[in-house]
């Protein structure tokens, strides 16, 4: 026969070892002395052996008890803290928070984000994927993420696109560059330049799906860089031209031997996006990460 060990067995063994006594353990239980004493018997029964020692005062447990015991003060600290955490859930205090960029410049944007939320949302398990890797929005809906960053809105059921801050895209070269003197840049302009961007693939820059691709228009070679600054220091030693948003360039101010220039005569804006699930909005902890990211982007903005 085989025997099944239930959680308020292991609390009724620990109880009694504690208080050393059925009486006192029945009042930490909140149950009566007589429904105790038949759950003991109970248990004794189906275990087929004596767990306390009824001769000692204070009551004690024997041999099979204290092995009982061992097992008790092992998973009850378990299901204690899955209770807690269960506890946070349902309340709101507690949950997951897996976030994919689509936008490669936003991991320098969004960690003072995060380092505000962590004060606040301590017990939130926050991770970051790059979501350049693989289809953040599909992955969002598949429950695989939960907020993904992104300058491509959709129309998706069930995911609602928060705005969080528009921006333009600018042209930056060096000051000694002849494009620095252009009061705005077109798509042939970058015919005879060497491009430098983030190693992302083409579609997703703001360079290629908002001027080149559509205008048909490929520089003459293009040089990826895994880091912003590093970007400017090309860029500022005329090595090349790039193409980052305009708060990028206000935040990092790496130089002042390279210039910006609006892209186009009527100057390029793009806006970016937190995706979420809808009934995730209603989570305490997701509704101040939105608002965080948005005060962070004012006053990038406004630097």
């Amino acid at each position: 026969m085989k025997m099944h060990i239930e959680f308020r067995h292991l609390r009724t063994i620990k109880a009694i070892h504690d208080t050393g006594g059925v009486a006192r353990a029945a009042e930490v239980l909140n149950i009566t002395q007589s429904a105790l004493s038949h759950q003991i018997k109970g248990l004794e029964d189906q275990t087929g052996v004596e767990l306390f020692v009824r001769r000692s005062k204070p009551m004690r447990l024997s041999a099979a008890g204290m092995r009982l015991l061992r097992l008790a003060d092992r998973i009850l600290p378990e299901i204690d803290a899955l209770q807690d955490e269960f506890d946070g859930l349902r309340s709101g205090k507690a949950g997951r928070l897996h976030i994919a960029i689509e936008c490669h410049a936003c991991f320098e944007w969004l960690f003072p984000v995060l380092e505000r939320f962590r004060k606040k949302w301590p017990d939130v398990d926050v991770d970051i994927r790059p979501g350049l890797a693989f289809d953040a929005l599909p992955a969002l809906k598949k429950e695989d993420v939960d907020f993904v960053v992104s300058s491509d809105p959709e129309n998706i059921n069930g995911v609602t696109f928060s705005h969080l801050f528009d921006y333009a895209p600018v042209f930056v070269a060096s000051a000694q560059n002849p494009l620095a003197k252009k009061p705005y840049i077109d798509a042939e302009d970058f015919r005879d330049q060497t491009l430098i961007t983030y190693p992302v693939d083409r579609a997703r820059l703001d360079i290629f799906n908002q001027l080149l691709i559509p205008s048909k228009v490929e520089p003459k070679a293009i040089r990826q860089v895994e880091l912003t600054a590093v970007i400017l220091l090309l860029v500022a030693s005329n090595r090349g031209v790039s193409v980052l948003p305009d708060w990028v360039v206000r935040e990092v101010k790496y130089s002042s031997d390279y210039v910006t220039r609006p892209l186009t005569e009527n100057k390029i804006t793009r806006g970016l996006f937190a995706a979420t699930r809808d009934e995730d909005l209603l989570k305490p902890y997701m509704r101040d990460l939105i608002q965080f990211a948005g005060e962070e982007a004012r006053r990038l903005q406004s630097a």
